[in-house]
């Protein structure tokens, strides 16, 4: 793990905020301003795991071959542009999850492989992603985001708390890490001081500082930093604009419109715009070194959401928003499928996010372990003895993409394995994890 220092020199100042610069060749952005050498330090690597709810169509999440001749299901063709830096994993599972009921149960230690507690109480584990921001992601000023698209459920769900059906991060075995739904304060996370005005531009705050650094930096650094720039207005503008829009995500609404005035700063109205946006935030934030760690939470497990971005094939003239995403998911229709696709665009549109930001000699993506998972394989069948999982991304060069890797009719098929392998990335080096007593030695 490279030891990264702070200076003020890898900041842009303003009152009261604080905003991280992007890796540029003519500083050391995350190098020690002790050090004499020239030479700018190695781009850090970052982690990110998504996840979506509810499992995939049963007969649509599949990869065979290897390299650009990989060949890939129907739910996972908008990544077909990154087969050469994905790895699909077939045949993993958590066997704490199959015990107990379904969703709550199967998700509460997704990330754990740790026994979920029944009843009342609530107590699952520690998750991998908190393992490595409590070691890794304290060189950043936010040393782990975890953001979400739907709000945690706390009710009960066949003696299991549906919390653990919201919740994939977990910071100690009694508490889930709480979830950031709204992209102003994620935003405000990464770079406002607590001391910072609420109508404050980070951006203008941050201006005079920024034309001072323009004198001191190549050319070729003057560009990245004005399109750095450009893209935090962006961001910022579209978070005023939040929620202005037409479209309703999750549960419908019995009134047309709504019967108050919609409080500012709120949570985008349309699903598509609310993930994206979420993105654009944590690309931001690993794009600034502010943070090396993140989750995003997609949806629920037993998930709310309904799709009227989506144009129904089964109700021809409507969107798919007749049924919430969890009944959906019980049936392998044409709807499901393109539901399954959403969420697959999203991530797509992460890694051309990430592929598109150059950090020397790699990409952003080259330099991430992206990993999207789901609690089962199947909402038809909510099968669990093996999950669907793929990385993506290059882990700063220790990750070989393209490739298969298939674990079914082996013994030791415990998913915590992998988890022990990509901490092994983050120079966490733990004897076990979960139920896991030895890494995979393919990742």
């Amino acid at each position: 793990m490279n030891q990264h220092h702070f200076s003020r020199r890898t900041f842009l100042h303003g009152l009261g905020v604080s905003m991280a610069l992007p890796w540029m060749e003519s500083l050391r952005v995350w190098g020690d301003e002790t050090n004499s050498s020239k030479v700018a330090s190695q781009a850090p690597i970052r982690l990110c795991v998504t996840f979506s709810g509810n499992g995939f169509h049963s007969k649509e999440w599949w990869a065979k071959g290897e390299g650009r001749n990989m060949e890939l299901g129907q739910v996972l063709q908008p990544l077909a542009d990154f087969r050469e830096k994905l790895v699909f994993v077939r045949g993993l599972y958590h066997e704490e999850a199959r015990k107990g009921n379904i969703h709550s149960s199967q998700t509460g230690n997704m990330l754990s492989g740790a026994p979920i507690a029944s009843g009342g109480e609530i107590r699952s584990g520690t998750s991998f992603d908190q393992v490595i921001a409590q070691t890794y992601g304290r060189s950043t000023k936010v040393p782990s985001m975890v953001l979400a698209c739907e709000t945690s459920n706390p009710s009960v769900h066949k003696n299991y708390s549906m919390l653990y059906s919201s919740h994939i991060s977990w910071s100690s075995p009694t508490t889930p890490t709480p979830l950031e739904l709204y992209p102003a304060l994620a935003f405000d996370r990464l770079f406002k001081d607590a001391s910072s005005p609420e109508d404050k531009s980070v951006l203008d705050a941050v201006l005079a500082d920024a034309q001072d650094l323009r004198r001191k930096i190549s050319t070729g650094d003057k560009q990245k930093l004005d399109e750095y720039l450009d893209s935090v207005r962006e961001i910022e503008t579209r978070i005023a604009n939040a929620g202005k829009r037409g479209e309703l995500q999750g549960w419908r609404p019995t009134l047309d419109k709504p019967n108050m005035a919609r409080p500012a700063d709120g949570i985008p109205q349309d699903i598509a715009e609310h993930m994206r946006l979420m993105i654009d935030i944590l690309v931001l934030g690993f794009q600034t070194d502010t943070t090396r760690v993140a989750t995003l939470k997609l949806n629920n497990d037993h998930s709310a959401l309904r799709f009227p971005n989506l144009a129904s094939v089964e109700q021809p003239g409507h969107g798919i928003d007749y049924m919430i995403h969890h009944l959906l998911s019980h049936s392998d229709k044409t709807d499901w499928l393109k539901v399954n696709q959403f969420f697959m665009e999203q991530l797509a549109y992460m890694a051309w996010k990430l592929d598109a930001i150059q950090e020397g000699p790699r990409t952003l993506l080259d330099n991430t372990m992206l990993m999207h998972c789901s609690s089962m394989m199947a909402g038809a069948l909510h099968n669990n003895d093996q999950l669907p999982v793929i990385l993506l991304g290059g882990a700063g060069g220790q990750l070989k993409g393209g490739r298969v890797l298939d674990y079914t009719g082996k013994s030791d098929r415990q998913l915590s394995r992998l988890f022990l392998s990509m901490m092994d990335q983050f120079n966490v080096r733990l004897k076990t994890f979960g139920d896991a007593r030895t890494r995979l030695e393919e990742v």
